[in-house]
């Protein structure tokens, strides 16, 4: 009996005992968890102890020889200024009227000859149709006169006959032959009157047609002046109720570029010399063109000299009071002459370290390598390099501060 109590005993749980030592399963996994988390700590700390630093985003920009700039030829200035037309013209009437119908409007397109407008034109035919009734009149009296004197011919004719025979008197002969010759002379009175008769319809005839205004040349109407029942007049009539012109047109053929050059630089700029017009409005388009003429005479105000510029390329999105930047190019070395030294790259990519002009090249392996150059002479926004840089190399533009020798950067853009 006391085995058996004994053996129930052993049996028994005990609730007081304490609980089995060693780590919770919830416990286990969170210790696995920060131990994975360390180990990519750590691989992330070899790899940027063996990669370096971050790349560094640069810009970039070629290295070309002297005497080219791509396909062109170097340039010695650059100069602002705006495209403007050669021939451009306020439309108007000669004469004052009110306008009976406007035929253009803005952005159109007309001929030279074409009605743009006409005019209220009854006082003019008016005095048409006097012009045109004196004109009647005047040929009528002159048919009535050229009758009268046939018949006075004929008069004066028979009476010379009988006078020869005596059958008539002298005077009565005399008498036919005056009023022939008076005949003759109101006829010439006469067919002078229909004569300025004519020509006062023909003026009468201008009349009405300068109320036809057309155009004086072919263009784009660039601005529409006046409307159906204003009044218009060549002169001003100091009034806010009288329009001076119908329309503006331009003549698009005739657009050509004007800059003001600095008294300072304009020995740079010859007659025929060759430039780049580029538009505000589409920078990266280069329209080639040659210097027509530099005006004689300098602002005062500004000391500036205008220089005139021609286009040849003609093109719709050339429109005037358009902002341009033109670069005068210097002229290609002759043939067998000695070729420029050097190249030349753009002077914001040339920073000093040390005191010394430096510029960062990169290489194939997208870092750096910091080069001591040698300039020469400035020429616009580009610099020339004697030594240091090769063509077809490309060095980092505008590089910062912190740009050392040997770090590795990363391409944004490459300029053109």
């Amino acid at each position: 009996m006391n085995a058996s109590a004994e053996l129930l005993k052993e049996l028994r749980i005990d609730r007081s005992a304490p609980p089995p030592r060693g780590p919770s399963p919830s416990r286990r996994w969170l210790w696995i968890v920060l131990g994975l988390v360390l180990a990519l700590l750590l691989v992330l700390g070899l790899g940027a102890l063996l990669g370096g630093k971050p790349p560094v985003t640069v810009q970039t920009v070629p290295v070309v020889a002297m005497g080219q700039t791509g396909n062109q030829a170097n340039a010695v200035l650059d100069a602002s200024g705006y495209v403007v037309a050669r021939r451009m013209a306020t439309v108007s009437a000669k004469i004052t009227g009110k306008v009976r119908e406007v035929m253009i409007e803005e952005g159109m397109r007309v001929e030279e000859g074409q009605v743009m407008a006409t005019l209220d034109p009854i006082d003019a035919n008016a005095q048409r149709s006097l012009n045109a009734a004196q004109l009647a009149a005047a040929r009528s009296q002159t048919e009535g006169l050229q009758a009268q004197l046939r018949q006075a011919e004929a008069e004066a004719g028979r009476l010379q006959a009988l006078v020869g025979r005596q059958l008539v008197s002298r005077s009565q002969y005399d008498q036919s032959v005056a009023s022939r010759d008076s005949l003759r002379a109101q006829l010439q009175t006469a067919r002078h009157n229909a004569r300025v008769a004519e020509d006062a319809l023909a003026i009468a005839d201008l009349g009405v047609d300068n109320n036809v205004v057309r155009a004086p040349f072919s263009g784009v109407v660039t601005a529409k002046a006046a409307q159906p029942g204003e009044i218009v007049s060549p002169l001003s009539a100091g009034g806010g109720f009288t329009r001076t012109g119908i329309g503006t047109i331009v003549d698009m053929d005739s657009l050509e570029v004007e800059v003001e050059v600095g008294e300072s630089f304009i020995g740079r700029v010859q007659p025929d010399m060759k430039v780049e017009t580029m538009l505000n409005a589409y920078p990266d388009w280069k329209i080639p063109g040659h210097v027509i003429a530099i005006i004689p005479t300098a602002d005062r105000g500004k000391a500036t000299v205008k220089v005139r510029v021609a286009l040849e390329a003609k093109d719709a999105r050339i429109v005037p009071e358009m902002g341009v930047r033109v670069s005068f190019l210097e002229k290609a070395a002759a043939t067998g002459s000695e070729a420029p030294k050097g190249v030349r790259v753009p002077a914001s990519a040339i920073v000093e370290r040390d005191g010394k002009p430096v510029a960062f090249v990169v290489q194939g392996d997208d870092k750096v390598k910091q080069q001591v150059l040698e300039v020469g002479q400035a020429m616009a926004k580009d610099k020339q390099v004697l030594s240091g840089l090769s063509a077809g190399q490309t060095v980092v533009d505008s590089p910062a501060a912190e740009l050392k020798d040997g770090d590795k950067v990363a391409l944004e853009s490459t300029k053109k």
